[in-house]
């Protein structure tokens, strides 16, 4: 295997020495995760990974991170700290699970305060102009209307009107009779695609009305649908890296499809199949024709930037699956389209 290049740095912790055994400092700087060890999961058996994790934290001073629960806790928790963790997790000591536990729990509602507004309002209804609501939101807010209702409260003094009386437009209620399956790759490049994905599963699932199954595959299929409501759950359940078999993946949510034209198949990946893609292109148009909704999510950079095979993201399309590069908020907002 050619040599590979490798290094990170961790926040520096209150109290701790300027430098780890092997020469890696601990001042502040951006973790970077070896992406050769997602190559690697897929080459070689489960020991030989195992052995190369290691040498990798033996080799960058960062054998202290996945031993030493003080240094872990002084850690600030962020997606690329879960994510180093979540790497080594073979190699972390026992005691470490909760500390661990309290990091994704950290992350995940930190994402899930800044997605959950915009999901909720994405499914909230459109407004309906014809009659007022209590809702009293910022985006239900009749603006002519209020103007109209308190022009008596005009000041000529000051050029100003006096709003006493907001006006508020309602919503329509829209029964959503769908069942969602969110079905996500976690190959070692979908860290970050993964973890906004169980967030906004975890928001999905408290819709009225909506049956939510969440599964990840790599060559295998895992059903996660148990831990929905807890995304920190999910993301500890996540084995980055392996092969990738996408038809194998669409195949097994097909024979759990009940009722093909009430449901949205979400595919979320970044469509490098690791197979033969003849199995992957038949199984979407066999989905496709039976009057299942299918969705496919491209994969996002750690900078928001789309990254994913262009040209089987084109062949799925021409087989019937909707396929686009957005962010999570603007998915909810075209999951809740489809929906319509």
């Amino acid at each position: 295997m050619p040599p590979c290049a490798f290094s990170t740095t961790v926040p520096r912790p209150s109290g701790a020495a300027g430098r780890l055994p092997g020469g890696a400092t601990l001042s502040p700087s951006q973790l970077a995760v070896p992406e050769w060890l997602a190559r690697v999961r897929k080459l070689f058996p489960r020991e030989t990974v195992e052995r190369v994790e290691r040498h990798a934290l033996d080799r960058f001073g960062m054998t202290e991170l996945v031993q030493d629960p003080q240094i872990l806790a002084s850690l600030t928790p962020s997606a690329d700290l879960l994510r180093l963790l979540l790497t080594f997790r073979s190699q972390a000591r026992p005691e470490l699970r909760e500390a661990v536990r309290r990091i994704a729990r950290r992350v995940v509602d930190d994402i899930r305060r800044r997605m959950e507004s915009q999901v909720v309002a994405a499914f909230a209804g459109r407004r309906d102009r014809s009659r007022r609501g209590l809702v009293r939101s910022a985006a239900n807010f009749d603006a002519r209307g209020t103007l109209r209702a308190n022009l008596r409260h005009f000041d000529p003094a000051t050029g100003r009107i006096v709003v006493t009386r907001p006006l508020f437009h309602a919503r329509t209620r829209r029964r959503l009779p769908w069942h969602v399956v969110l079905c996500v790759d976690q190959s070692g490049s979908m860290f970050h695609t993964i973890l906004h994905a169980a967030v906004m599963a975890s928001i999905l699932a408290r819709l009225p009305s909506v049956s939510l199954r969440i599964v990840l595959f790599d060559t295998t299929v895992v059903d996660l649908t148990r831990t929905v409501e807890d995304p920190a759950d999910l993301m500890l359940s996540v084995q980055l890296g392996g092969g990738t078999n996408i038809g194998g993946a669409l195949a097994w949510c097909a024979e759990r499809i009940a009722q093909p034209r009430r449901t949205i198949l979400a595919l979320i990946s970044d469509f490098y199949e690791g197979t033969p893609p003849g199995a992957l292109l038949s199984m979407v148009q066999r989905l496709h024709e039976a009057g299942v909704t299918m969705i496919g999510l491209a994969a996002l950079g750690e900078d928001a930037q789309p990254v994913y095979n262009r040209a089987m993201a084109t062949r799925l399309a021409e087989r019937g699956m909707a396929v686009a590069a957005l962010t999570p908020e603007h998915f909810a907002g075209w999951l809740a389209e489809r929906m319509r």
